[in-house]
């Protein structure tokens, strides 16, 4: 038995995973992100006990000495704040449940985190950025290196970008896109976001028209089946995260753009076009799937960024 299924002969922790699924809509990802949280947490309290554990036990200076352990340890803020927020739901579930009568991580404050902005592509680098895979599809032709499946790939990378930048939608939301999640009639499609929530994203012309051409190549390449997934690899099957981020380090190799950029980028990109152009905040945070406006916030921040910096190159006495 490993230490997860050791962890859920806990009754407590194994009602908290089911209220997670069942009320909380929470993915399998979400789950495990807070079983590992709980499980570290029942570690540094009990050591080497077993299971069930004393929740009603716990105090706030068990819930100090575990948070103030991973700061010492050099853990970064996020890291701590997320197992602080972690462990605060799952108090309060005890709570409600009345298996105990005080959270100890209630009150808690989570450390100070460091502001980034996020990394943004100008408007002239994305053009350039989806126009890589055919040139490079077009130097390998000239090679003599071609094929069926390589010029697939070519128009489906395209449309992998193409529809990033349209929709702003999470890489892990491209990957998960069938062909019943497209209507190309009216120029949407669905994404299905976090804690499985859906939304529903337009499309822009390039993309739409980048799509069909993909989808035209697919049919002449793969069997037919039954609602395949939107973007596919050399066996048919979903194209993942990690090959889309392949994909996306080599466009911007070949487009002549630092490759460190992840394919995130294109929906910080997408929000801060968004917000330049005159976009009303509230409509890009439906778009993003934010749950909260002031994570969309942030994104004013780089427009306020690239307008400073604007000034200061351009007004002789900036």
């Amino acid at each position: 038995m490993n230490k997860v299924d050791a962890l859920l002969q806990d009754p407590a922790i194994a009602g908290f995973i089911r209220y997670l699924e069942a009320e909380r809509n929470a993915s399998e990802h979400t789950a495990s992100g807070y079983v590992q949280d709980i499980r570290q947490f029942a570690e540094f309290v009990w050591e080497n006990e077993k299971p069930p554990f004393a929740w009603e036990r716990t105090d706030r200076f068990h819930a100090r000495r575990f948070l103030m352990h991973f700061q010492k340890a050099g853990a970064a803020p996020a890291t701590t704040a997320r197992k602080l927020a972690s462990l605060r739901s799952f108090f309060r579930y005890l709570e409600r449940e009345s298996n105990v009568t005080l959270n100890p991580f209630g009150g808690l404050r989570a450390p100070k985190q460091p502001r980034h902005l996020p990394d943004v592509l100008s408007i002239a680098e994305i053009t350039r950025l989806i126009q890589a895979p055919a040139l490079r599809y077009a130097r390998a032709t000239e090679d003599g290196k071609t094929s069926d499946f390589l010029h697939y790939a070519m128009l489906r990378d395209t449309a992998v970008l193409e529809v990033l930048y349209s929709t702003g939608a999470r890489v892990s939301e491209a990957a998960g896109m069938t062909m019943r999640d497209v209507d190309f009639l009216g120029g949407v499609v669905l994404v299905r976001g976090k804690g499985k929530k859906e939304r529903i994203c337009p499309l822009g012309g390039p993309a739409i028209r980048s799509l069909r051409k993909a989808l035209d190549a697919a049919k002449a390449y793969f069997p037919t089946v039954r609602n395949p997934p939107l973007f596919r690899n050399k066996h048919g099957g979903p194209l993942t995260t990690r090959s889309m981020e392949r994909l996306m380090k080599q466009a911007l190799i070949d487009a002549g753009i630092s490759a460190s950029y992840s394919p995130h980028a294109l929906r910080h990109s997408f929000a801060t076009h968004m917000l330049d152009a005159g976009a009303d905040m509230r409509c890009v945070q439906e778009l993003l799937g934010h749950a909260s406006l002031s994570t969309t916030q942030i994104y004013t921040h780089v427009s306020i960024e690239r307008l400073r910096q604007v000034y200061t190159e351009a007004h002789p006495r900036a």
